[in-house]
């Protein structure tokens, strides 16, 4: 029978204790160390004895001790991990960002935390940014465009954000790709296989990576003298990936397709070229023989479109790679960074693009 005044005794009419879990103490009276050497043990530190560590992890197994990492996180001041914030996971390049991401974190010993904004409005991205600081990230990966970021962000001091492709300014430190020395490279193929100018299906106007290879394409045509046609701006649909669908190509080239004298297009991107393909063939035109066509992202699918797509490769993995070396160089420093690095991007020809003929 529990003596008086036994801690272990449940009251008359009230719950009994729940057992209390084995402390660093008790690890430690068990293996016969002190409370330091288990706590060396736990973090990690090297410089234990093979046996004594042995004979601590042991014990920690017996007494099924489980350290506290949210109170040694605090002590170091990192809790080894990421915080990302993405607008859309839907876009191949999104996805596999994101994915090579929380590879390389995982090969640096850093989990990610993912903090999707389902609506791309300001005040959301601002929630996103706030329920990030109360999770306790050690930095912040940003896959969104740089006009959602004019919000009051309120984080601790020191977290580093790293944006990932957008256009930011000064602000933050950027990680994307070459996209104006993709579009040139993909102006000059054409060019150089005697077109005598380039079209152009264009992304969002509101996107940066489609205001950069705009640039590029219009740039490359003005310096070899050829006559930069009209815009054609891929319109925005129901769809989630908006204007950089398929069907917004399609649109485009439907138009397009009644122009007597275009011969090459440049397409934004591949989704937008696939589209443009459909739109060309209703109207009796075929693929290179009447209209080369240049994509651009080099998705898995573009070596398997009818013809196989010409189009301007990004590497997406090294971008997610990137951005997980910035934030971890910047966490190292203890100091946010502002700048921008930039990935090649490489032309990929293909059976999609030849030399043209009259129409």
């Amino acid at each position: 029978m529990p003596q008086a005044g036994s801690h272990d005794a449940a009251r008359p009419g009230m719950p009994a204790r729940r057992k209390r879990g084995a402390s660093m103490g008790d690890v430690a009276r068990l293996a016969q160390v002190s409370s330091q050497t288990v706590s060396r043990v736990s973090n990690g530190i090297t410089n234990v004895a093979p046996e004594t560590r042995q004979r601590v992890l042991a014990a920690m197994a017996e007494l099924g001790y489980r350290p506290n990492s949210a109170a040694r996180a605090l002590k170091r001041g990192e809790f080894r991990t990421l915080g990302v914030i993405t607008v859309t996971l839907s876009t191949v390049g999104n996805a596999r960002t994101l994915e090579a991401i929380s590879d390389s974190a995982a090969e640096q010993g850093y989990a990610v935390t993912l903090m999707p904004v389902a609506v791309p409005t300001r005040d959301q991205v601002q929630g996103a940014f706030t329920r990030l600081g109360e999770l306790t990230v050690d930095a912040i990966v940003l896959m969104m465009e740089g006009h959602l970021l004019d919000v009051d962000v309120s984080l601790p001091r020191n977290v580093p954000v790293v944006v990932a492709d957008a256009d930011v300014g000064e602000q933050f430190m950027i990680v994307g790709s070459a996209h104006e020395h993709g579009a040139r490279a993909a102006v000059e193929h054409l060019l150089g296989l005697g077109h005598r100018t380039v079209w152009h299906v264009a992304g969002p106007d509101d996107a940066y990576a489609a205001k950069a290879r705009e640039a590029g394409w219009s740039a490359a045509l003005r310096e070899a003298g050829a006559r930069v046609p009209p815009v054609l701006r891929g319109e925005w649909s129901a769809d989630i990936t908006g204007g950089w669908s398929a069907e917004s190509g399609y649109r485009a080239g439907r138009l397009l397709a009644g122009e007597p004298h275009c011969t090459a297009v440049f397409a934004a991107n591949d989704q937008m070229a696939l589209g443009l393909y459909r739109a060309l063939q209703e109207r009796g035109l075929r693929v290179p023989q009447d209209v080369s066509v240049v994509g651009f992202d080099d998705i898995p699918e573009a070596a398997m479109y009818p013809p196989p797509l010409t189009t301007v490769r990004q590497d997406f993995d090294e971008i997610g790679r990137r951005c997980v070396a910035v934030a971890l160089h910047q966490i190292a420093a203890q100091s946010p960074e502002a700048g921008r690095t930039s990935v090649d991007t490489v032309l990929v020809p293909r059976a999609s693009t030849a030399p043209p003929r009259d129409r």
